[in-house]
């Protein structure tokens, strides 16, 4: 990324916020998604990600660092408010009729809906923990932030951030193991599945890190 790239965003150079988008959209679709669960749900947060990052591009401070918390941090208060409406649409739909099941699915989409259901796997744990415990889990784990920039993006204390991050890890282990419980009094043919998602959400911080950028 060139230097001076927050000055020239704060300016509103649209070519140096083109350049910021190419970095990033990826690591902010994907912390999206974990948050979310829905890749169309995820496309929004990402696009409100960064039109919002555009309209509010005069606040950011001065200086030379990483502008991924800060990208981060818009995006997970996006993805709250989206789960939000998620919450309300389902409590909607629950009062409706089911619809008619689909016959086939094109072949295209087979690829998409076995990654869908795999990371579905995960999430029967990881959305068992609290709203707080999931942000600082896929902040830190799975979006590489360290305490500091994760206390940045949250705007919470770095303390805070660290006791958090401590309890989501034990309480994902402990889920994780219950769900195990759980899966082997079912079919053995998903069991397997399971435990191999099961041990990808408890995997150690290092095996995380994505591009610390």
């Amino acid at each position: 990324m060139s230097d001076g790239l927050r000055a020239r965003i704060r300016a509103g150079d649209r070519e140096a916020f083109a350049e910021l988008y190419e970095s990033y959209a990826r690591t902010v679709y994907n912390h999206a998604f974990r948050l979310t669960g829905d890749w169309s749900v995820a496309e929004e947060v990402m696009g409100d990600t960064f039109l919002d990052a555009w309209r509010t591009r005069e606040q950011l401070e001065p200086g030379d660092g990483t502008l991924k918390p800060w990208l981060l941090g818009v995006a997970t208060n996006k993805a709250r408010n989206a789960n939000r409406g998620i919450g309300r649409r389902l409590a909607f739909l629950a009062r409706r009729p089911p619809p008619a099941p689909v016959a086939d699915f094109a072949d295209e989409a087979a690829g998409r809906i076995d990654d869908a259901r795999r990371i579905a796997a995960v999430r029967t744990v990881f959305g068992r923990l609290r709203r707080g415990e999931q942000e600082v889990l896929a902040l830190c784990v799975w979006s590489g932030l360290d305490y500091a920039q994760a206390a940045e993006a949250m705007g919470i204390p770095v303390g805070t951030v660290r006791s958090r991050l401590s309890r989501a890890r034990a309480r994902l282990r402990t889920l994780a193991d219950q769900r195990l419980a759980e899966e082997k009094k079912e079919p053995p043919h998903r069991r397997g599945e399971v435990q191999r998602e099961a041990a990808f959400a408890a995997l150690p911080f290092q095996e995380f890190q994505e591009d610390p950028r």
